[in-house]
């Protein structure tokens, strides 16, 4: 019996020390939008490049093509591109009845979005705290960010950088008559400058968090929305447009190591997880927890379906195909 009692204890302790320190972790996303792969290695920033080696690092991680319909059903309940309510939802099956990530964290604790455009207003349903003023530059919406987790517990923030993936459009559409048209690493390029000042924004963020002692209970998320393309903008079918670098980083996170492939799907699942809350209930194509960017599994036998990577090579090959079809047949009739 004593031993019995003795083993009930122990269990108890285990279950107790696990949910307090769920309980007491805080996850920041802070996207970049627009964010290249392959920015950090051509362009300046060393704040993400270091912050690296201090995390779990994906080169490539996968969304859905970006594409924005402004017709049909989708755009009556989204404001964005595909990528954010799936990011939200956590599923490839989007729904105005799934619940989104934020709206599990706010049953028990506070949650907030800060942005600089009103374009994201259909994935803002469910934050306690919700900011976004087209008028705000980059290091406003810092600024806004750090206001509200001096005066707020925050557990869940998502904070997004605009002028990044703005300066990459005008590249690719409103600048004909630039040296860098349709070239976003050509020298002068406004898509560079943006980036490498959102680098240092995320310094300064990341200042603000150890300063002010939240660091030792913060895990920081590095991504963004969507890519960009090496012409600017995100066209559906450039591959660029679909991948994005993701950087995790903070409380329990492993150092020092990458993971070969991740999908922002994931996301939410994985950001329940680290919360210790229960996962968003979806009935197909949803994410996957991702346990090893934690420091106490392996990443040895990682292993992924990879399904939005193959489903977007599968509609880019569609659509090359449909196309050449389509020229190829009798007056370009439409094909059924």
């Amino acid at each position: 019996m004593v031993i019995l009692r003795l083993f009930i204890f122990l269990i108890t302790v285990s279950i107790a020390t696990s949910l307090t320190a769920s309980e007491g972790i805080r996850i920041i996303l802070f996207t970049i939008d627009g964010l290249h792969w392959k920015a950090p290695e051509k362009l300046r920033m060393p704040v993400l490049n270091q912050l690296r080696n201090e995390g779990v690092y994906v080169e490539k991680s996968y969304m859905i093509i970006p594409h924005h319909p402004t017709v049909g059903d989708y755009s009556k309940y989204n404001s964005c591109s595909f990528p954010n309510p799936m990011l939200h939802q956590g599923s490839l099956f989007i729904s105005s009845e799934n619940k989104m990530v934020q709206e599990v964290v706010s049953t028990k604790h506070t949650s907030a979005f800060v942005v600089n455009t009103s374009a994201y207003r259909s994935v803002a349903r469910g934050f306690n705290t919700s900011i976004m003023d087209s008028n705000l530059s980059d290091k406003d919406v810092v600024n806004n960010a750090i206001m509200l987790l001096d005066n707020q517990d925050i557990r869940f923030m998502r904070i997004h950088l605009q002028s990044p993936g703005t300066n990459g459009e005008s590249v690719a559409l409103h600048s004909a008559d630039k040296s860098y048209s349709n070239n976003i690493w050509a020298p002068g390029s406004p898509y560079m400058d943006a980036i490498e000042s959102a680098d240092k924004l995320l310094g300064d963020f990341v200042s603000f968090l150890k300063e002010s002692g939240k660091w030792a209970n913060t895990i920081l998320i590095v991504t963004s929305d969507h890519g960009q393309s090496d012409n600017g903008w995100h066209p559906m079918l450039d591959e660029n447009s679909w991948i994005t670098p993701l950087l995790f980083v903070g409380k329990g996170i492993a150092r020092n190591r990458e993971l070969p492939y991740f999908e922002h799907t994931d996301l939410a699942p994985t950001i329940l997880w680290l919360l210790g809350m229960q996962p968003l209930k979806t009935e197909s194509g949803k994410g996957i927890i991702i346990r090893e960017i934690k420091e106490e599994y392996s990443s040895g036998g990682f292993y992924h379906p990879r399904f939005i990577k193959k489903i977007n090579q599968q509609i880019k090959e569609y659509s090359i195909l449909l196309a050449k079809l389509t020229l190829a047949s009798d007056k370009n009739f439409a094909i059924a």
